[in-house]
């Protein structure tokens, strides 16, 4: 255990993968609950570049319905989105009832990478951090759940490392990227002033400790899931049809002749 309380020692995949399955089968459980009580909810992945988000969110999502589970994930603006108002293009995205909305990347671009890179004048930045409390009192019966990842600069540079040496993890790497490890302290500084302005009784952010990106899937969604008062839902009892044979035919022959992939492997 680290004096932040981060365990240091790395957690294994046999563990890992045992626990993680556990929560899935809970996130299945708190997908019946939603759809059957209408609920609303938006969850928010903020964090460092090399952070985890991604990988978080695929396991959060990766055994539910996408219908019910929505990621998003919105390019950069517009010419047409650069004129609406900020918060506008984010707000058609919100869930319906019985919908659970995932934001990787939200409104808080703002209070980022807006505001480092200079995408954003100082003006905007300060007026969105005075709005977006406001804001986010008045989401009308949506349940709002914030996380900001932190890594540290150590295995911010080792992952980045790793990203420009593997072909598999090259396509992770923008322009934007690679000038956050220059602006480490203004991204800092940048996280601090968020979290001051943001960070409150009805919309609170959770920080995620990520350098082992284990420990944190499992940490994450373990607290997502006890924040949700959601109940097992009893199912149907399922019975699987027999096949009728009033018109069967050899329906394999009639796609013999036709187009099939090489069988390589």
């Amino acid at each position: 255990m680290g004096d932040d309380g981060v365990k240091s020692e790395k957690l294994d995949r046999k563990t890992y993968e045992r626990e993680l399955e556990k929560l899935q089968v809970e996130l299945c459980h708190l997908q019946d609950w939603v759809r059957a009580e209408g609920a609303r909810i938006i969850v928010v992945f903020e964090g460092r570049d090399a952070a985890g988000k991604g990988g978080l969110i695929r396991r959060l999502v990766e055994r539910v319905s996408p219908r019910v589970f929505r990621v998003v994930a919105l390019p950069a603006p517009n010419e047409r989105e650069r004129t609406q108002l900020y918060m506008q293009r984010y707000l058609v995205h919100f869930p319906a009832a019985g919908e659970i909305v995932i934001f990787d990347r939200s409104w808080y671009n703002r209070a980022g990478v807006e505001h480092v890179m200079g995408f954003c004048t100082k003006q905007e930045h300060q007026r969105f951090l005075e709005l977006c409390p406001a804001f986010e009192k008045h989401f009308g019966g949506i349940q709002l759940i914030k996380y900001w990842l932190e890594v540290t600069n150590e295995e911010q540079k080792r992952r980045f490392e790793a990203r420009v040496e593997n072909p598999l993890r090259q396509w992770k790497l923008s322009n934007i990227d690679l000038p956050s490890r220059e602006k480490w302290y203004a991204y800092s500084r940048a996280r601090d002033a968020m979290l001051e302005a943001t960070d409150t009784e009805w919309a609170p952010w959770y920080i995620v400790s990520s350098n082992d990106k284990r420990r944190a899937r499992l940490n994450c969604i373990s607290h997502f899931l006890s924040l949700i008062p959601y109940k097992k839902v009893k199912r149907k009892t399922l019975q699987i049809p027999k096949r009728e044979k009033d018109d069967a035919y050899d329906d394999s022959a009639t796609i013999a002749g036709r187009r099939h992939i090489e069988q390589k492997y």
